[in-house]
């Protein structure tokens, strides 16, 4: 059954123990460069999952602080372009795009980073609002959600290759997820769904299937996300700077064990 966000490519595979080589087509996740265009001008150029982009594009606005609300994000429309890859238009209010879109940036940004664009370590360490919400989660709720997390992630478990992101609530359970090549991509996707079905992150955790940078951190924290959960390991300026806002942030979590900080 074709798969959203994956191809049909066909392989040569081979076998440790020498048993005859065979031809097998399998999905491989969708990867192209998303034009992201702001009230008209060029942005950024992602390489992302295209999937999903109107969600994307919102969560994306929110979480560069191009806008402050939701209210203020008009619309999105994403088209694919003969050249190859896809144009994302986004109309923002003239009050929330004015201030940032003065600094325009179109640069190339893989799928693995997070701070596409950024100029300078003043924009990289731009100070952030403290997480004031408080989530009381039991690690039983953890240990459900992640437990749960692989059936929801169709594109991941046809690919072997799609980040996901989770949105759950305080005992456990996976209302919301979103997949992507890239987990920056994954946790915009989420946040921008979450914003356009009204759903409040500040009483939800995120889970994540990657492991926790700076950047996801930063991307929480702007949010408003009381309690970040990823399958792999921290760094160590995802913890300094979770514990800096406020952020509670539990790391290698799977399914016998996890790391609070």
């Amino acid at each position: 059954m074709p798969v959203d966000g994956a191809r049909e490519v066909s392989f040569r595979e081979h076998f440790a123990d020498r048993s005859p080589s065979r031809t097998i087509t399998r999905p491989v996740i969708d990867e192209a460069p998303v034009a992201v265009e702001i009230n008209g001008i060029g942005y950024a150029v992602m390489m992302a999952t295209p999937t999903d982009l109107e969600d994307y594009a919102l969560g994306f606005c929110l979480s560069e602080q191009l806008i402050a609300s939701p209210a203020e994000f008009l619309s999105a429309h994403a088209a694919p372009v003969e050249a190859g890859g896809w144009m994302l238009r986004v109309q923002l209010a003239a009050s929330g795009a004015a201030p940032l879109l003065e600094r325009a940036r179109l640069r190339l940004a893989e799928g693995s980073c997070g701070l596409c664009g950024i100029e300078s370590l003043e924009q990289v360490m731009r100070p952030l609002s403290p997480v004031t919400a408080r989530l009381e989660v039991a690690p039983d709720a953890m240990f459900r959600a992640t437990s749960a997390l692989r059936e929801h992630q169709v594109l991941g478990r046809a690919t072997g290759a799609a980040h996901a992101a989770a949105l759950c609530t305080p005992d456990g359970m996976i209302v919301l997820v979103r997949e992507d090549v890239g987990r920056h991509n994954a946790l915009d996707k989420l946040l921008g769904a979450a914003a356009r079905a009204g759903l409040d992150a500040s009483a939800h955790f995120v889970l994540l299937t990657a492991r926790c940078s700076f950047e996801l951190v930063q991307k929480a924290v702007i949010a408003g996300v009381p309690l970040l959960v990823t399958i792999s390991a921290a760094s160590t300026l995802a913890v300094e700077q979770a514990a800096a806002h406020g952020l509670g942030l539990v790391t290698l979590a799977r399914k016998d064990s996890l790391l609070q900080s």
